[in-house]
């Protein structure tokens, strides 16, 4: 039951000149992008290890373009790739490269705003910070803030199921977003979900909220919207091991509290990042927690006192609450800029995404130390560590021969070890390329077949976004690695950067 990859591309694919001709009659001019240098700013997204070129380019700006574009492809048997923002972080939307990228930037309008309902619709490229801007006249904001919520768009952001500094209290995507209409391969346009409480039938909304990509493409999404807190408080604490915070975010945990923010760097990330955004932070710190409690001003002063309490007893060196809001929005802005921070401390950083329960956050991040000792990699931790979401950031130059193997080869082990301590190989970026052969650690044939499965019932032909998120049955049988050695690329076509 293997799908089409490119590995295996599908049979029937036309010719680049013939498939742009066909394009371009059905779609207004400019909106079919096949030169060489045209093609080149598509050809990866912000994971930056891999590029390819897809065959055209397309930028429709409505429903209608989007159904003529697939059922042209359907009929050809060429491969589509959908693109949001662009700044998915595990390879997601890297172009196929005998395929059409189907860019949905222009699909950028805010359709309603329903203050009574508390609900906005929106088009897939509508940034995930404007729905927030849109909201704010009324009170209202759109609770998950991924760290590139100024660029990063909501169709991307279901598609990988989404987080946020804040998704600990409030959710991932998947619980902020009510309903989507999407369009299948053969351009048939589906409503999935609704603002009702319920719906009878299988939750298929929740299905497409991280699905990558492999089901359909998002053409508008309902989203909910809460109303913004009269209070949020906001507490620093310092650390003389990252184990010690790992223990103390255990410990806030276990008492039954539930900070809208918990949040975790150590000491590489905290000083790359407050070199960047001088947001205040100690520099001479090796564990740095951001804790933010918010709901009413009793119900904040209560829980900063018993969190200030716990964070003293697991052994703070240092305890800062935000004086005004300029000040918590400064410490946020550290945390929120911390991944293009570290991006000046090497050539090139590697972004991992494995999920482990938080009682073990201290053994993984002692195992991290470990393997980048033993690989002679930097590794910068930043991370939601109130869900348990890691994000190793591996620093290394991919102008040296072989550092980018070795830098993959310890990404898996740090995977592998998350799914050990009964953890996941990603929390919020998604799968995409990056992560295909770290999937044949966490799943057995049975549930793959299963993946498998669904993704026959939307896409029989194997043409929406081929490849990604779940290996062929052959490749895990076969103990294939994502990353092949001896200089075999992942994907026929990808280059290395």
């Amino acid at each position: 039951m293997d799908t089409p990859s490119p590995e295996q591309p599908p049979a029937a694919v036309a010719d680049a000149a013939t498939l742009c001709r066909e394009l371009r009659a059905l779609l207004p001019p400019g909106a079919v992008l096949s030169s060489p240098s045209e093609l080149a700013p598509y050809e990866c997204d912000g994971l930056s290890a891999y590029r390819q070129r897809p065959l055209a380019v397309v930028i429709p700006r409505c429903v209608e373009e989007v159904q003529a574009v697939l059922r042209l492809c359907s009929a050809r048997g060429v491969p589509v790739v959908a693109r949001g923002a662009g700044t998915g972080l595990s390879g997601g939307a890297l172009p196929h490269a005998a395929g059409v990228l189907l860019v949905m930037a222009r699909f950028d309008r805010i359709l309603s705003v329903d203050p009574a309902a508390c609900t906005a619709r929106v088009q897939p490229g509508v940034r995930n910070l404007a729905i927030s801007e849109a909201a704010a006249p009324h009170g209202l904001y759109y609770a998950p803030d991924p760290s590139s919520q100024i660029a990063c768009s909501i169709g991307g952001n279901v598609a990988e199921n989404a987080g946020g500094v804040h998704c600990l209290k409030y959710g991932l995507t998947v619980h902020n977003v009510l309903a989507a209409e999407i369009l299948l391969m053969n351009g048939e346009r589906l409503t999935l979900g609704g603002e009702g409480p319920d719906s009878p039938g299988y939750d298929l909304l929740a299905l497409l909220c991280g699905s990558e990509g492999l089901l359909g493409v998002i053409v508008e999404v309902t989203v909910r919207l809460l109303a913004r807190p009269p209070c949020a408080r906001l507490l620093l604490a310092t650390f003389d091991s990252p184990v010690r915070a790992g223990a103390a975010v255990a410990s806030i945990i276990a008492a039954g509290i539930v900070p809208a923010g918990l949040e975790m760097m150590d000491g590489l990330a905290i000083r790359a990042a407050e070199a960047f955004a001088h947001a205040g932070y100690p520099t001479d710190a090796a564990a740095l927690l951001l804790c933010e409690l918010d709901g009413t001003e009793e119900e904040c002063t209560g829980q900063l006192m018993r969190v200030e309490s716990l964070l003293r007893a697991g052994g703070a060196t240092e305890l800062r609450v935000a004086a005004d809001e300029a000040e918590r929005l400064r410490l946020w802005s550290g945390r929120k800029s911390a991944f293009p921070a570290v991006g000046r401390l090497a050539p090139d950083y590697y972004c991992m995404d494995g999920s482990i329960p938080r009682s073990r956050l201290g053994d993984v991040l002692e195992r991290i130390a470990v393997l980048s000792s033993e690989y002679g990699l930097p590794v910068a931790n930043v991370f939601h560590a109130g869900d348990g979401n890691l994000h190793p950031l591996i620093l290394y130059d991919a102008g040296k021969p072989g550092e980018l193997q070795r830098t993959e080869e310890l990404g898996e082990k740090i995977l592998a070890f998350c799914v050990e301590v009964g953890g996941t190989i990603t929390g919020e970026h998604g799968v995409g390329v990056e992560k295909l052969g770290a999937m044949c650690l966490q799943f057995g044939a049975a549930e793959l077949e299963r993946f498998h499965a669904v993704k026959e019932a939307f896409d029989p032909a194997g043409l929406l976004n081929p490849g990604k998120a779940v290996p062929t049955l052959a490749r895990c049988a076969e103990g294939r690695r994502m990353h092949v050695h001896g200089g075999e690329l992942p994907f026929p076509g990808i280059e290395r950067f």
